[in-house]
């Protein structure tokens, strides 16, 4: 689930003013996953025209985008990782949060199937089996939601990922795909990011 959650930093600046032509941007970060979908490409320019605000938009990982928002430095993050999310509103760094659009996530991987996970209906026994084999693993390793909700998963399978098999690309989504892709790979995606780019890829 990807969440807003407006009026970060904790300095209060009075309200906000109403919308004109000389307003600075507004300072969005969000994630990779977002960036890589082309979703903000058709609802930017619709939003700006309707409050003649332009959008600065930061795609990071999750975890960056929320110490953006401690910091102040924008005024608007859009996240999933719901934990990670309540915790930055108690904290007070900000108010107003807000439930935005739905995502799933998606084992994919090469088209002969090492592992042997292909039509499996859980994410657990796909890990479960790409640890026992060893097969090659691409993980984002970024602290994004995405790799928040990977290392949940191999929590759960009871599996500590290492190896030569398990490669942490440090990437946003589209640049973890790509590597998959080259090295014959598994990894986690969010639905979005697949469908966008799966055209793109053999995977």
């Amino acid at each position: 689930m990807m969440t807003a959650v407006i009026g970060c930093g904790q300095q209060d600046k009075g309200e906000t003013p109403a919308p004109g032509p000389d307003l600075k941007p507004l300072k969005l970060a969000t994630t990779t996953s977002t960036e890589d979908s082309g979703l903000l490409d058709y609802l930017l320019p619709e939003f700006q025209k309707d409050t003649n605000y332009k959008v600065e938009v930061i795609a990071v990982g999750t975890g960056q985008a929320i110490e953006m928002g401690e910091a102040g430095d924008v005024d608007v993050i859009l996240v999933h990782s719901r934990a990670a999310e309540d915790k930055f509103v108690e904290d007070g760094f900000g108010v107003d949060r807000r439930d935005v659009m739905y995502n799933d996530f998606l084992v994919i991987g090469p088209a002969d199937d090492p592992a042997g996970i292909k039509g499996s209906e859980e994410a657990l026994p796909a890990f479960v089996a790409m640890a026992e084999k060893e097969t090659p693993f691409v993980s984002r390793g970024d602290d994004s939601g995405t790799h928040k909700k990977e290392l949940t998963i191999w929590k759960k399978a009871e599996v500590e990922p290492q190896g030569a098999w398990y490669i942490e690309a440090g990437q946003g989504m589209a640049d973890t795909f790509m590597m998959a892709n080259e090295k014959k790979a598994y990894t986690l995606i969010d639905r979005a990011t697949y469908l966008a780019l799966k055209d793109k890829y053999e995977l």
